[in-house]
Protein backbone atom coordinates (compact mmCIF):
# COMPACT_ATOMS: atom_id res chain seq x y z
CA UNK A 1 0.00 0.00 0.00
CA UNK A 2 1.09 3.39 -1.28
CA UNK A 3 1.92 5.99 1.70
CA UNK A 4 0.65 9.03 1.41
CA UNK A 5 2.75 11.84 1.33
CA UNK A 6 3.33 13.89 5.45
CA UNK A 7 2.33 17.32 3.85
CA UNK A 8 5.75 19.47 5.21
CA UNK A 9 8.49 17.19 3.95
CA UNK A 10 9.45 19.70 1.02
CA UNK A 11 9.27 22.43 3.24
CA UNK A 12 11.53 20.94 5.88
CA UNK A 13 13.87 19.75 3.26
CA UNK A 14 14.22 23.21 1.89
CA UNK A 15 14.89 24.55 5.15
CA UNK A 16 17.40 22.17 5.62
CA UNK A 17 18.95 22.84 2.44
CA UNK A 18 20.55 25.83 3.49
CA UNK A 19 22.84 24.24 5.26
CA UNK A 20 24.46 22.97 1.78
CA UNK A 21 26.30 26.77 1.26
CA UNK A 22 28.51 25.64 4.56
CA UNK A 23 29.30 22.29 4.32
CA UNK A 24 29.22 19.66 1.75
CA UNK A 25 25.94 17.00 1.57
CA UNK A 26 28.07 14.56 3.08
CA UNK A 27 28.46 15.91 5.88
CA UNK A 28 25.19 17.99 6.74
CA UNK A 29 23.47 14.84 6.16
CA UNK A 30 24.78 14.00 9.56
CA UNK A 31 23.53 17.34 10.89
CA UNK A 32 19.79 16.84 9.58
CA UNK A 33 19.47 13.67 10.78
CA UNK A 34 21.25 14.22 13.83
CA UNK A 35 18.70 16.75 14.96
CA UNK A 36 15.21 15.29 13.92
CA UNK A 37 16.83 11.84 15.70
CA UNK A 38 16.97 14.46 18.80
CA UNK A 39 14.05 15.78 18.34
CA UNK A 40 12.20 12.86 18.26
CA UNK A 41 13.72 11.07 21.43
CA UNK A 42 12.74 14.31 23.13
CA UNK A 43 9.16 14.01 21.96
CA UNK A 44 8.91 10.70 23.35
CA UNK A 45 10.26 11.25 26.52
CA UNK A 46 7.94 14.21 26.90
CA UNK A 47 4.89 11.98 26.39
CA UNK A 48 6.19 9.65 28.76
CA UNK A 49 6.88 12.03 31.24
CA UNK A 50 3.10 13.46 31.04
CA UNK A 51 1.80 10.15 31.23
CA UNK A 52 3.78 9.76 34.25
CA UNK A 53 2.27 12.42 36.20
CA UNK A 54 -1.35 11.98 35.08
CA UNK A 55 -0.17 8.15 36.43
CA UNK A 56 0.90 9.93 40.02
CA UNK A 57 -1.59 12.07 39.91
CA UNK A 58 -4.64 9.84 40.35
CA UNK A 59 -2.61 8.47 42.85
CA UNK A 60 -2.95 11.86 44.77
CA UNK A 61 0.96 11.94 44.21
CA UNK A 62 1.65 15.83 42.79
CA UNK A 63 4.60 18.67 43.08
CA UNK A 64 7.43 18.18 44.85
CA UNK A 65 6.51 14.56 45.83
CA UNK A 66 6.26 13.72 42.15
CA UNK A 67 9.30 14.74 41.13
CA UNK A 68 11.97 12.40 41.95
CA UNK A 69 9.73 9.41 40.15
CA UNK A 70 9.29 11.85 37.15
CA UNK A 71 13.01 12.21 36.81
CA UNK A 72 13.55 8.39 37.45
CA UNK A 73 15.41 7.21 34.63
CA UNK A 74 14.06 3.56 35.30
CA UNK A 75 10.18 4.74 34.54
CA UNK A 76 11.37 5.61 30.79
CA UNK A 77 13.81 2.37 29.84
CA UNK A 78 11.21 0.79 31.34
CA UNK A 79 8.49 1.80 28.71
CA UNK A 80 10.95 1.39 25.85
CA UNK A 81 11.62 5.34 26.04
CA UNK A 82 15.13 6.57 25.49
CA UNK A 83 16.00 8.55 28.69
CA UNK A 84 16.70 12.56 27.94
CA UNK A 85 18.66 14.59 30.68
CA UNK A 86 17.08 17.95 31.22
CA UNK A 87 19.81 19.35 29.49
CA UNK A 88 19.22 17.74 26.41
CA UNK A 89 15.41 17.72 25.66
CA UNK A 90 14.14 19.67 22.69
CA UNK A 91 12.63 22.66 24.74
CA UNK A 92 15.72 23.24 26.59
CA UNK A 93 17.52 23.59 23.33
CA UNK A 94 14.79 25.27 21.82
CA UNK A 95 14.86 27.43 24.19
CA UNK A 96 18.77 28.63 23.57
CA UNK A 97 18.39 28.23 19.64
CA UNK A 98 19.16 31.50 19.23
CA UNK A 99 22.40 31.71 21.02
CA UNK A 100 25.84 31.70 19.65
CA UNK A 101 26.55 28.90 21.65
CA UNK A 102 23.81 26.66 20.07
CA UNK A 103 26.03 24.53 18.33
CA UNK A 104 28.56 23.54 21.73
CA UNK A 105 24.47 22.89 23.20
CA UNK A 106 23.50 20.18 21.18
CA UNK A 107 26.87 18.57 21.05
CA UNK A 108 26.94 18.35 24.76
CA UNK A 109 23.01 17.33 24.16
CA UNK A 110 24.27 14.15 22.30
CA UNK A 111 27.06 13.37 24.95
CA UNK A 112 24.29 13.41 27.41
CA UNK A 113 22.10 11.19 25.85
CA UNK A 114 24.80 8.53 24.68
CA UNK A 115 26.19 8.60 28.79
CA UNK A 116 22.74 7.40 29.54
CA UNK A 117 21.67 5.38 26.74
CA UNK A 118 24.11 2.30 26.28
CA UNK A 119 22.93 1.49 23.15
CA UNK A 120 23.41 4.82 21.73
CA UNK A 121 26.99 5.07 22.49
CA UNK A 122 29.20 6.31 19.99
CA UNK A 123 26.62 6.65 17.55
CA UNK A 124 24.93 10.45 17.71
CA UNK A 125 26.63 13.51 15.54
CA UNK A 126 28.96 16.15 18.03
CA UNK A 127 29.56 18.09 15.07
CA UNK A 128 27.38 20.79 15.78
CA UNK A 129 29.94 23.47 17.10
CA UNK A 130 32.17 23.51 14.27
CA UNK A 131 33.55 26.68 13.24
CA UNK A 132 32.18 25.76 9.38
CA UNK A 133 28.34 25.63 11.06
CA UNK A 134 26.64 28.88 11.34
CA UNK A 135 24.76 29.19 14.59
CA UNK A 136 22.16 31.61 12.88
CA UNK A 137 21.60 28.74 10.37
CA UNK A 138 21.27 26.31 12.92
CA UNK A 139 18.93 28.08 15.03
CA UNK A 140 17.02 28.53 11.94
CA UNK A 141 16.77 24.52 11.45
CA UNK A 142 15.94 24.03 15.05
CA UNK A 143 12.75 26.52 15.18
CA UNK A 144 11.66 24.86 12.08
CA UNK A 145 12.30 20.86 13.54
CA UNK A 146 10.82 21.91 16.38
CA UNK A 147 6.86 22.62 14.14
CA UNK A 148 6.69 19.04 13.83
CA UNK A 149 5.59 16.95 16.83
CA UNK A 150 7.84 13.46 15.69
CA UNK A 151 7.45 11.72 18.86
CA UNK A 152 3.70 11.57 19.86
CA UNK A 153 1.56 8.39 19.67
CA UNK A 154 0.02 9.15 16.99
CA UNK A 155 3.00 10.14 14.89
CA UNK A 156 4.35 6.96 16.24
CA UNK A 157 1.77 4.68 15.34
CA UNK A 158 1.92 6.70 11.80
CA UNK A 159 5.62 5.96 11.62
CA UNK A 160 5.98 9.79 10.94
CA UNK A 161 9.67 10.37 11.95
CA UNK A 162 10.36 6.72 10.24
CA UNK A 163 9.05 8.01 7.14
CA UNK A 164 10.78 11.84 7.38
CA UNK A 165 13.57 10.04 8.31
CA UNK A 166 13.29 7.77 5.33
CA UNK A 167 12.44 10.85 2.93
CA UNK A 168 15.71 12.78 3.66
CA UNK A 169 17.97 9.86 3.36
CA UNK A 170 16.74 9.31 0.00
CA UNK A 171 16.73 13.02 -0.66
CA UNK A 172 20.71 13.28 0.62
CA UNK A 173 21.24 10.16 -1.69
CA UNK A 174 20.00 11.71 -4.90
CA UNK A 175 21.99 14.97 -4.27
CA UNK A 176 24.86 13.06 -3.33
CA UNK A 177 24.81 10.79 -6.42
CA UNK A 178 27.16 8.50 -6.72
CA UNK A 179 28.75 8.29 -3.29
CA UNK A 180 24.95 8.55 -2.37
CA UNK A 181 24.24 4.48 -2.91
CA UNK A 182 26.49 3.67 -0.12
CA UNK A 183 24.04 4.18 2.39
CA UNK A 184 20.79 4.25 0.92
CA UNK A 185 18.74 1.62 -1.76
CA UNK A 186 15.52 2.59 -3.25
CA UNK A 187 12.65 1.63 -1.40
CA UNK A 188 11.36 0.51 -4.25
CA UNK A 189 13.81 -1.95 -4.75
CA UNK A 190 14.11 -3.14 -1.09
CA UNK A 191 10.00 -3.74 -1.01
CA UNK A 192 10.05 -6.04 -4.17
CA UNK A 193 12.77 -8.15 -2.80
CA UNK A 194 11.24 -8.51 0.72
CA UNK A 195 8.20 -9.16 -0.66
CA UNK A 196 9.67 -12.16 -2.21
CA UNK A 197 11.66 -13.60 0.40
CA UNK A 198 9.17 -12.83 2.90
CA UNK A 199 10.60 -12.32 6.11
CA UNK A 200 7.89 -13.85 8.34
CA UNK A 201 9.76 -15.12 11.38
CA UNK A 202 13.65 -15.29 12.23
CA UNK A 203 17.04 -14.49 11.85
CA UNK A 204 17.22 -11.58 9.16
CA UNK A 205 20.97 -10.54 7.99
CA UNK A 206 22.12 -8.21 5.76
CA UNK A 207 26.52 -7.66 5.37
CA UNK A 208 26.48 -4.63 3.71
CA UNK A 209 23.23 -2.87 5.88
CA UNK A 210 24.16 0.88 4.82
CA UNK A 211 21.38 2.74 6.63
CA UNK A 212 19.08 0.08 7.69
CA UNK A 213 16.34 -0.36 5.11
CA UNK A 214 16.41 -3.39 4.25
CA UNK A 215 15.63 -4.60 8.10
CA UNK A 216 13.22 -1.04 7.72
CA UNK A 217 11.13 -2.91 5.10
CA UNK A 218 11.11 -6.33 6.39
CA UNK A 219 10.05 -5.07 9.78
CA UNK A 220 7.08 -3.04 7.41
CA UNK A 221 6.05 -6.18 6.18
CA UNK A 222 5.58 -8.20 9.18
CA UNK A 223 3.09 -5.99 10.63
CA UNK A 224 1.26 -5.03 7.33
CA UNK A 225 0.90 -9.06 7.32
CA UNK A 226 -0.53 -9.28 10.48
CA UNK A 227 2.73 -11.07 11.92
CA UNK A 228 4.86 -10.55 14.83
CA UNK A 229 7.54 -8.23 15.12
CA UNK A 230 9.19 -9.35 17.94
CA UNK A 231 9.65 -12.84 16.02
CA UNK A 232 12.13 -11.59 13.78
CA UNK A 233 15.90 -11.35 14.93
CA UNK A 234 18.08 -8.40 12.96
CA UNK A 235 21.74 -8.92 12.47
CA UNK A 236 23.76 -6.38 10.21
CA UNK A 237 27.52 -5.22 9.67
CA UNK A 238 28.17 -1.92 7.62
CA UNK A 239 31.93 -1.22 7.36
CA UNK A 240 31.21 2.79 6.96
CA UNK A 241 31.48 4.33 10.35
CA UNK A 242 29.02 7.26 9.72
CA UNK A 243 26.96 5.46 7.61
CA UNK A 244 26.87 2.69 10.80
CA UNK A 245 25.80 5.44 12.73
CA UNK A 246 22.48 6.59 10.30
CA UNK A 247 21.67 2.96 10.64
CA UNK A 248 21.80 2.96 14.26
CA UNK A 249 19.08 6.02 14.48
CA UNK A 250 17.56 4.35 12.10
CA UNK A 251 16.04 1.59 13.54
CA UNK A 252 16.66 3.23 16.84
CA UNK A 253 13.97 5.61 15.98
CA UNK A 254 11.47 2.69 14.34
CA UNK A 255 11.93 0.64 17.96
CA UNK A 256 13.73 -2.23 16.07
CA UNK A 257 16.37 -3.92 17.95
CA UNK A 258 19.68 -5.01 15.86
CA UNK A 259 22.74 -6.52 16.56
CA UNK A 260 25.30 -4.54 13.86
CA UNK A 261 28.15 -5.03 16.07
CA UNK A 262 30.06 -3.37 18.33
CA UNK A 263 31.60 -1.26 15.88
CA UNK A 264 31.65 -0.72 11.85
CA UNK A 265 33.71 -3.31 10.34
CA UNK A 266 34.55 -4.57 6.78
CA UNK A 267 32.22 -8.06 6.09
CA UNK A 268 35.25 -9.76 3.75
CA UNK A 269 38.01 -9.60 6.51
CA UNK A 270 36.48 -8.78 9.97
CA UNK A 271 33.19 -10.82 10.07
CA UNK A 272 31.16 -9.59 12.92
CA UNK A 273 28.83 -12.46 12.87
CA UNK A 274 31.03 -15.34 12.48
CA UNK A 275 28.80 -17.69 13.86
CA UNK A 276 25.66 -16.79 12.35
CA UNK A 277 23.15 -18.96 10.51
CA UNK A 278 20.53 -16.86 9.67
CA UNK A 279 16.88 -17.71 7.45
CA UNK A 280 16.43 -14.62 5.45
CA UNK A 281 19.74 -12.99 4.12
CA UNK A 282 18.74 -9.63 2.29
CA UNK A 283 21.25 -7.37 0.56
CA UNK A 284 22.66 -4.70 -1.87
CA UNK A 285 26.00 -5.16 -1.99
CA UNK A 286 27.97 -2.64 -3.78
CA UNK A 287 28.31 -3.59 -7.94
CA UNK A 288 31.25 -4.62 -8.97
CA UNK A 289 34.06 -3.60 -6.82
CA UNK A 290 37.33 -4.31 -7.41
CA UNK A 291 39.11 -3.17 -4.39
CA UNK A 292 37.98 -5.66 -1.89
CA UNK A 293 41.41 -7.44 -1.17
CA UNK A 294 39.99 -10.69 -2.43
CA UNK A 295 44.18 -12.04 -3.49
CA UNK A 296 44.50 -12.38 0.80
CA UNK A 297 41.16 -14.64 0.45
CA UNK A 298 42.53 -16.97 -1.60
CA UNK A 299 41.72 -19.96 0.83
CA UNK A 300 39.31 -18.80 2.61
CA UNK A 301 36.17 -21.49 3.58
CA UNK A 302 33.19 -19.75 2.22
CA UNK A 303 34.24 -20.12 -1.35
CA UNK A 304 32.72 -23.38 -1.48
CA UNK A 305 31.38 -23.06 -5.64
CA UNK A 306 34.72 -21.39 -6.53
CA UNK A 307 37.21 -18.89 -5.40
CA UNK A 308 36.04 -15.10 -6.67
CA UNK A 309 37.98 -12.96 -9.08
CA UNK A 310 40.11 -10.62 -7.20
CA UNK A 311 39.07 -7.65 -9.24
CA UNK A 312 35.21 -8.23 -8.69
CA UNK A 313 33.37 -9.02 -5.36
CA UNK A 314 29.93 -9.68 -6.91
CA UNK A 315 30.65 -13.73 -6.46
CA UNK A 316 32.27 -13.04 -3.05
CA UNK A 317 29.22 -11.32 -1.89
CA UNK A 318 26.71 -13.81 -3.00
CA UNK A 319 28.86 -17.05 -1.86
CA UNK A 320 29.55 -15.14 1.68
CA UNK A 321 25.53 -14.61 2.19
CA UNK A 322 24.92 -18.05 1.02
CA UNK A 323 27.42 -19.43 3.62
CA UNK A 324 25.64 -17.72 6.45
CA UNK A 325 22.59 -19.47 5.55
CA UNK A 326 20.44 -21.93 7.62
CA UNK A 327 19.28 -25.30 6.46
CA UNK A 328 15.98 -23.84 4.70
CA UNK A 329 17.31 -20.01 4.68
CA UNK A 330 16.46 -18.09 1.83
CA UNK A 331 18.24 -15.03 -0.07
CA UNK A 332 17.20 -12.17 -1.58
CA UNK A 333 20.05 -9.97 -3.20
CA UNK A 334 20.86 -7.01 -5.93
CA UNK A 335 23.85 -7.58 -8.12
CA UNK A 336 24.32 -5.79 -11.20
CA UNK A 337 23.09 -7.85 -14.74
CA UNK A 338 27.19 -8.47 -15.35
CA UNK A 339 26.62 -11.16 -12.67
CA UNK A 340 24.14 -13.27 -15.40
CA UNK A 341 26.80 -13.77 -18.08
CA UNK A 342 30.09 -12.96 -16.93
CA UNK A 343 32.93 -15.42 -17.63
CA UNK A 344 35.74 -13.83 -16.66
CA UNK A 345 38.30 -15.53 -14.06
CA UNK A 346 35.87 -18.30 -13.29
CA UNK A 347 32.21 -16.56 -12.77
CA UNK A 348 30.90 -17.92 -15.51
CA UNK A 349 32.01 -21.83 -13.12
CA UNK A 350 31.00 -20.24 -10.01
CA UNK A 351 27.80 -19.28 -11.55
CA UNK A 352 27.07 -23.16 -12.75
CA UNK A 353 27.82 -24.63 -9.45
CA UNK A 354 25.24 -22.22 -7.49
CA UNK A 355 23.23 -23.78 -10.43
CA UNK A 356 23.85 -27.35 -10.36
CA UNK A 357 23.67 -27.03 -6.46
CA UNK A 358 19.82 -25.94 -7.15
CA UNK A 359 20.81 -23.04 -5.00
CA UNK A 360 19.62 -20.13 -7.70
CA UNK A 361 15.48 -20.18 -7.39
CA UNK A 362 15.01 -17.30 -9.33
CA UNK A 363 16.56 -14.03 -10.95
CA UNK A 364 14.42 -11.30 -11.58
CA UNK A 365 15.29 -8.58 -14.49
CA UNK A 366 14.51 -4.89 -12.90
CA UNK A 367 14.59 -2.03 -15.41
CA UNK A 368 17.83 0.53 -15.29
CA UNK A 369 17.89 4.19 -13.77
CA UNK A 370 16.80 2.81 -10.45
CA UNK A 371 19.99 3.62 -8.75
CA UNK A 372 21.50 7.09 -7.55
CA UNK A 373 24.79 5.21 -8.18
CA UNK A 374 24.75 3.96 -11.93
CA UNK A 375 21.96 4.22 -14.31
CA UNK A 376 22.57 0.03 -15.31
CA UNK A 377 19.94 -2.16 -15.26
CA UNK A 378 20.28 -4.97 -12.17
CA UNK A 379 18.89 -8.12 -10.91
CA UNK A 380 17.41 -9.75 -7.94
CA UNK A 381 19.10 -12.99 -7.03
CA UNK A 382 16.87 -15.20 -4.67
CA UNK A 383 18.90 -18.48 -3.66
CA UNK A 384 17.01 -21.13 -1.47
CA UNK A 385 19.30 -23.74 0.82
CA UNK A 386 17.34 -27.11 1.20
CA UNK A 387 13.67 -27.33 -0.01
CA UNK A 388 12.66 -24.58 -2.80
CA UNK A 389 9.89 -21.76 -1.59
CA UNK A 390 7.04 -23.11 -1.60
CA UNK A 391 5.67 -20.13 -4.28
CA UNK A 392 8.72 -19.71 -5.97
CA UNK A 393 9.15 -15.99 -6.67
CA UNK A 394 5.57 -14.58 -6.63
CA UNK A 395 5.75 -10.89 -6.49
Amino acid sequence: MTQKPLGFEDALWKAADKLRGWMDASDYKHVVLGLIFLKYISDAFEERRAALADELAAEGITGDDALPLLESRDEYTAEGVFWVAESARWTTLRAKAKQPDIGRRIDAAMDAIEAENPSLRGVLPKTYAKASLDPRVLGELVDLISGIGLGTADHREKDVLGRVYEYFLGRFAASEGKSGGEFYTPRSVVKVLVEMVEPYSGRVYDPCCGSGGMFVQADRFVREHGGNRNKISVYGQEMNDNTWRLAKMNLAIRGIEADLGPRWGDTFHGDLHPDLKADFVLANPPFNVSDWGGEQLRDDPRWKYGVPPAGNANFAWLQHMVSKLSPRGVTGVVLANGSLSSQQSGEGEIRRRLIEADLVECIVAMPGQLFYTTAIPVSLWVTVQGLSLAVPCSV
